[in-house]
């Protein structure tokens, strides 16, 4: 903008002095032509009274001589006096009309002033004015105007620049809020500065951010009163199942209920770390990976699916709270034993990069018939509620990563979420 601003006014500043210098050259091109003219007149007229005195040739050439130069007399015999420079037609001309004017000889002009003497007698005093003179000052006074435009061209884009600078500073301050805003930071805030309407927009962009933390705030509100709601039921339920009885289905129910006890105490803290610290969650990838895989190894073993855990031996801080990381593993090894049959072995690895770790989890089921509807909120073909999937993907694209699901090599579904590490994001 910066630029643009400044040739625009480099642009119609320089149309502008030029409509003005030509003019002003033009005009200070005639009038040292017009002194130099007038200078000659001068001189002819100075030395008349000389040939109205005598028209003695002696005389004359001494007059010349103690006079200015530039200046010959044609005497009304036909003799001369000085250095002629107008050629004969010129001077019958000026001795028929009795008459002075100016006009043009090789090298320059010559003013001719006739002199009435007596008996009749015309004689013509010759003023020459060389090209020089004619011209002499003008290339001074046009390199004084070519500065002068220079100057006010140079200052009138310094001034563009100057103003373009303060919009272009206060649309960068806005641009890089919204930036921050995007990549998650609400704390996020900007100067309202620059023109009235960079000012009312960055004073809108404040209040859209007051707005958003709000919103997420009364989200998080809501999403803790409803974990915590949970819990009265979670009690009773737990207190039945500790009069099942102690037969293996009974401690299956028991340890159930435990794990969703466990999930509601650690949504309610989630809720409340989101509320004192909102974006400020980071995790070990590899440490969660592996918990969570622990957690559902015990369905594995209990329903016969072999299963492989490779890459978690290696830390990979990511910046995402440990909640949601492991709800989105929950969701996609969830969806292993919802959409497999007992049985189907499956393969969770993590993979290294410079800037990212890539979480796999592999099986060996039939498969996702339809790749892209399922990666659609809320849609499943198996009777869920679909949303397995999105969670995984808005976990990924939290850190700035993705989800990428597809065929794996045992023949099943292959989901990566692709984490940026937490000091890339």
């Amino acid at each position: 903008m910066r630029k643009s601003l400044a040739l625009v006014s480099l642009a119609v500043t320089s149309m502008v002095a030029l409509a003005f210098l030509i003019p002003l050259a033009l005009v200070v091109r005639q009038l040292a032509e017009d002194r130099a003219i007038t200078d000659a007149e001068r001189r002819a007229a100075a030395f008349a009274p000389v040939l109205v005195i005598t028209d003695d040739p002696v005389a004359v050439n001494q007059a010349l001589a103690s006079g200015t130069g530039g200046v010959a007399v044609h005497l009304a015999d036909g003799r001369s006096a000085g250095v002629p420079r107008a050629s004969a037609e010129q001077l019958d001309d000026a001795r028929d009309q009795v008459r002075a004017f100016t006009d043009t000889v090789p090298a320059g002009r010559v003013h001719l002033q006739p002199v009435l003497l007596a008996q009749g007698r015309v004689a013509v005093v010759e003023a020459f004015v060389p090209e020089a003179e004619l011209s002499r000052g003008v290339t001074q006074a046009w390199l004084a105007l070519s500065g002068v435009a220079v100057a006010l061209v140079l200052a009138s884009v310094l001034v563009a620049d100057r103003l373009g600078a303060r919009v272009v500073r206060a649309a960068t301050a806005l641009a890089d809020g919204a930036r921050r805003m995007g990549q998650g930071d609400l704390a996020a805030r900007v100067a309202p500065t620059g023109p009235p309407e960079l000012v009312d927009a960055g004073g809108a962009f404040n209040r859209m951010a007051d707005r958003i933390g709000q919103l997420l705030a009364g989200e998080r509100e809501l999403l803790a009163d409803l974990s915590h709601r949970l819990r009265t039921p979670l009690t009773a339920l737990r207190l039945d199942s500790e009069t099942l009885g102690a037969d293996p289905g009974a401690n299956r129910v028991r340890q159930a209920v435990h794990a969703l006890e466990r999930e509601v105490n650690e949504l309610i803290r989630a809720a409340r770390r989101e509320l004192d610290d909102p974006g400020g969650g980071r995790c070990d990838a590899a440490g969660v990976v592996h918990d969570r895989l622990v957690f559902w190894s015990a369905l594995a073993d209990d329903q016969q699916r072999l299963w492989n855990l490779r890459g978690t031996e290696r830390g990979a801080v990511v910046p995402l709270s440990r909640s949601d990381l492991a709800a989105a593993m929950d969701a996609v090894l969830g969806n292993v034993f919802r959409h497999t049959p007992e049985g189907t072995g499956f393969v969770v690895a993590l993979f290294h990069r410079p800037d990212r770790v890539v979480v796999v989890v592999e099986d060996a089921g039939p498969g996702i018939e339809d790749l892209e509807s399922a990666l659609r909120r809320g849609s499943s073909g198996a009777g869920s509620t679909g949303l397995g999937l999105d969670i995984a993907r808005r976990a990924a694209e939290a850190t700035g990563g993705s989800l990428v699901v597809d065929r794996g090599p045992l023949g099943g579904t292959r989901v990566q979420l692709r984490l940026l590490l937490a000091d890339q994001a």
